[in-house]
């Protein structure tokens, strides 16, 4: 019965586009976090008609099939739960179908990456506005709205979602939906509200209800005057307010902040040589000649020593269209954090950041070759300190047990337009990595680590503490992106919308064979 089905979707997608090896069934099947069941094989569909005929086929033959972009997440979006699943990578599926500037539009297959559509729209004078996660040289358009994603452009222009007018959906029966004023048989993809916002309706969805294949966003004209700003804090509620009150006004396109910890993590990536191989993209990124070498040179005198002294830090990316509308904002900036505390010092990470915004994804491990877990919360400004507080509350019981086995735990906090507060826990365990993080991290890099072996009793913490995260999560009414299989999304959801979820999901996928146990449906007893 395998063979079969196998030679079924290979007449589909030809022979070389079927993976049923047992490396690839292992590799496509895990996220950076867990490794569970091997896939039975991964299909590599070219269009919405080949992907809409391997779906009817999976449902034919009562197989479970799963949605998968550029595998970056860390939440068992993509992680099979079921025995015997369909993996249906998109990343071919990466064709930009129309860059529409008069209507301001682009439309693309959902498997093309962030770093392609950015490329792309290089030769514009237009931009989406949001434009991509920091894991974009492989995080695709498709996957990214399926788990929802924040950085570039997030800070001002809302998350990844924000940014959609229409899509085009697989269901589960193959049945191709179009939504938006596309949904309208003679209109374009040019307006996302015509009838119920059923474009809505499969973002965020982390692949429950059905596979995108075309998205179409906005397009606003680009930010061309750039400005830049860091300042170090001595605490995070001081740190907190000033991004809360910068969030509020609209300030600035990006915005991360680091706790000390965290912070001496990325000192220690790579080297300062590295940092000046990227000043080449901060020349480059600057049309002004004589600016940008003004801007590598005070890069290059101070290193990263001045980052030596610093507690709680924050890098601000402001994008402009007028060069005195940057002044201005950067001004309104520097008063806000120095009403708050802040004081000043050398813009290098965000300057580089910003002129090398998809870099290798040599992060997905500790500098040491640790296994890094993130997990996160978003709340209102009114919580951020709270439940802060609540967290380090949290770890501080287990602090004895954290130093035994030699876990470093660091923060990463960031803004989504002017209401989201991001808080980012992020665990260093010496433990072992998995395939995909061979895959993925540069070889550069991996050879330059010893790593570690495996250590049963480190990841065991590491697993229990971010359970009891979750669930403080859900107690101060947390909300979350890359839900996936983790975040505890039912259980905290009221009856009301879950059973209208529910309801959902046997409308448009009666067989529940579309990523069972995403968002919590169709949990059944085979799943680990």
């Amino acid at each position: 019965m395998t063979d079969n089905i196998i030679e079924k979707f290979e007449a589909i997608h030809g022979k070389d586009y079927v993976l049923s090896d047992e490396e690839s069934c292992i590799l496509y099947a895990q996220d950076i976090y867990l490794k569970t069941i091997p896939a039975l094989a991964v299909i590599r569909p070219r269009n919405k008609e080949e992907l809409s005929e391997s779906i009817k086929l999976s449902a034919r033959y009562g197989h479970p099939i799963i949605p998968r972009g550029g595998g970056m997440s860390y939440s068992q979006g993509y992680v099979p739960i079921k025995k015997d699943s369909i993996i249906a990578d998109l990343s071919r599926m990466s064709e930009i179908k129309e860059i529409n500037e008069e209507d301001m539009y682009v439309t693309v297959q959902c498997g093309c990456t962030w770093q392609k559509l950015y490329e792309e729209l290089k030769n514009t004078n237009m931009r989406t506005p949001f434009w991509g996660t920091l894991s974009g040289v492989s995080a695709t358009v498709g996957g990214t709205l399926s788990q929802n994603g924040i950085f570039w452009g997030s800070t001002k222009f809302g998350s990844a979602v924000d940014s959609v007018i229409g899509l085009e959906v697989v269901l589960g029966d193959g049945t191709i939906v179009s939504t938006g004023s596309n949904a309208q048989r003679n209109a374009t993809p040019f307006f996302r509200h015509y009838g119920p916002d059923l474009t809505g309706l499969f973002t965020c969805d982390n692949g429950a209800l059905g596979f995108k294949t075309t998205a179409t966003l906005k397009l606003i004209p680009k930010r061309k005057y750039h400005e830049y700003a860091s300042f170090n804090f001595a605490n995070f509620d001081s740190l907190f307010k000033a991004m809360s009150e910068i969030s509020k006004n609209e300030l600035v396109d990006a915005c991360v902040g680091f706790d000390p910890y965290l912070q001496k993590i990325r000192m220690q990536r790579e080297s300062f040589g590295s940092d000046l191989k990227k000043l080449a993209g901060v020349i480059k990124g600057n049309k002004n000649i004589v600016g940008a070498l003004k801007e590598t040179a005070k890069i290059a005198i101070s290193g990263r020593g001045y980052m030596d002294d610093v507690e709680y830090s924050i890098h601000l990316i402001i994008e402009e269209k007028t060069r005195e509308v940057a002044s201005a904002a950067v001004s309104e900036v520097r008063g806000i954090c120095n009403d708050f505390g802040g004081s000043e010092i050398k813009s290098s990470i965000p300057r580089i950041l910003r002129a090398n915004p998809f870099a290798p994804l040599n992060n997905i491990i500790g500098p040491k070759g640790e296994r890094w877990m993130p997990i996160h919360v978003i709340v209102p400004h009114s919580k951020s300190s709270q439940t802060m507080r609540k967290i380090e509350q949290l770890l501080n019981k287990y602090q004895d047990s954290l130093d035994k086995n030699e876990i470093g735990v660091g923060f990463l906090y960031t803004v989504i337009s002017n209401n989201g507060f991001v808080i980012e826990p992020v665990f260093f365990t010496p433990d072992s990595i998995d395939e995909i993080h061979k895959e993925v991290v540069e070889d550069s890099v991996l050879n330059s680590i010893e790593g570690f072996n495996d250590n049963l009793a480190a990841r065991e913490l590491t697993n229990i503490l971010r359970k009891e995260l979750l669930d403080l999560f859900e107690n101060i009414g947390g909300v979350h992106m890359q839900i996936g299989k983790s975040y505890n999304f039912k259980q905290g959801l009221n009856v009301e919308s879950w059973s209208m979820l529910e309801n959902i999901k046997n409308a448009i996928d009666p067989k529940r064979l579309i990523n069972p146990g995403s968002l919590g449906l169709n949990l059944g007893e085979d799943s680990d």
